[in-house]
């Protein structure tokens, strides 16, 4: 098949969420009727990355959430954000952002156990979280009454660029040491 690698760049393109090498082979494959190996593949890919982080694009091809999909330069995040603040409509309240990182990081978690943490009712949060495609519900749980089950969004991962979970900041990183508080004199 000649220029294998533009029918890869259209596909990934034309992907509304990062596609995978296996839905590539298998698109490749329906194609040309011959599939061609994930490292065949891969080497195209290898090659179109290249292009777009060296050429003069406002985008790139970014390897992300177990696929590959076209994302914005850093020079140009800012503009994208401003256009993206349109899908968010407005800034996340402190509720919603506290909401969300205890999904993030509790994931799957029951609105109970969100509000247990938080301490208080966090209905409109979760709502509005829901609404804005950063939390998806993921099941129920076995608990009594079987509340539902919360989890981040494809969405969540895309907005903050990364790739899964385990590429949030851990816990301890975010935590400061407690014996150096500033305003207290140190003991000599």
């Amino acid at each position: 098949m000649e220029g294998i690698q533009s029918h890869i760049e259209a596909l990934i393109f034309a992907a509304e969420e990062p596609i995978t090498v296996k839905e590539i082979q298998k698109v490749l494959a329906n194609l040309v009727g011959t599939e061609l190996t994930k490292e065949e593949i891969e080497s195209h890919l290898d090659i179109l990355v290249q292009k777009f982080h060296e050429g003069e694009f406002a985008f790139e091809i970014v390897p992300i959430s177990g696929g590959y999909q076209f994302l914005t330069k850093p020079g140009y995040q800012n503009t994208v954000s401003e256009f993206l603040k349109t899908k968010l409509n407005k800034k996340l309240s402190t509720s919603q952002l506290e909401t969300l990182a205890i999904i993030a990081y509790r994931q799957p978690v029951s609105k109970p156990d969100i509000e247990r943490i938080r301490g208080v009712n966090c209905d409109f949060a979760i709502q509005k979280l829901l609404e804005k495609e950063l939390v998806t519900i993921s099941g129920r749980s076995e608990e009594v009454g079987k509340p539902l089950l919360y989890s981040t969004s494809q969405f969540f991962m895309n907005y903050f660029g990364i790739n899964s979970i385990d590429d949030l900041p851990k816990l301890k990183d975010l935590e400061q040491p407690s014996d150096n508080v500033i305003g207290t004199p140190s003991e000599n």
